[in-house]
C-alpha cells in the first residue's frame, strides 16, 4: 500500500471518533467528495488499514461484569509454544486484548467476565490446564478511568 497522505489521516481521525459519519460529511470537513472519501475508505479496508468497524461498550453499564488485566509467565519460550498460548488466548471470548510483551511476563491479557465465578472458570480453562504456563498474576480493575481503541495518529507519522 502506498502511504497514507493527510486526507487518509484526516478520515481515520473522524471514523475513530464515530465510524458511522456519512462519507458526505466527511467529505465536507476535509475538502473531498463523499465519493472520494469512499474510495480511500474502500482501499483502506481492503489493505487492512482499517482492520475492523465495532462498537465501543461501555462494561460499567452491565451490573454483572468484572474487569481484569493478566499478566501471563511461561515455563518455556519456544516459539511454537508461545505461539500455542496466544491462539488459546485469543479464542476465548472473555479475553478481549492480547499482548505478547517484553520484560517478566509474556502476555498481558485484557479480560471481561460476568463475574469472579466465571473467571476462575476461565482460568481453569486457559491457565491451569496448559502446562507451559508458570504462573499469571490477575489485577482487578476498580474502574474504568478510559477505554477506546483510538490510536493518536498525528504522533505515529
Amino acid at each position: 500500500m502506498n502511504e497514507l497522505d493527510h486526507f487518509d489521516i484526516s478520515i481515520l481521525k473522524i471514523l475513530q471518533k464515530n465510524n458511522l459519519t456519512p462519507q458526505r460529511d466527511i467529505g465536507d470537513s476535509i475538502g473531498l467528495s463523499a465519493a472520494a472519501v469512499q474510495r480511500r475508505i474502500k482501499r483502506m479496508r481492503e489493505t487492512k488499514v482499517i482492520k475492523a468497524d465495532v462498537s465501543v461498550i461501555d462494561t460499567e453499564k452491565f451490573k454483572h461484569s468484572v474487569t481484569l488485566i493478566v499478566e501471563v509467565f511461561l515455563e518455556r519460550d519456544k516459539i511454537h509454544l508461545i505461539d500455542e498460548a496466544q491462539a488459546l488466548f485469543m479464542s476465548a471470548p472473555e479475553v478481549q486484548q492480547c499482548y505478547y510483551v517484553t520484560g517478566e511476563s509474556d502476555f498481558v491479557l485484557i479480560i471481561v467476565a460476568p463475574c469472579m465465578k466465571e473467571y476462575e472458570a476461565l482460568t481453569r480453562r486457559i491457565f491451569y490446564s496448559n502446562e507451559n504456563i508458570k504462573h499469571f498474576r490477575t489485577l482487578v480493575a476498580m474502574n474504568t478511568g478510559k477505554s477506546g481503541l483510538d490510536i493518536p495518529l498525528e504522533l505515529l507519522l
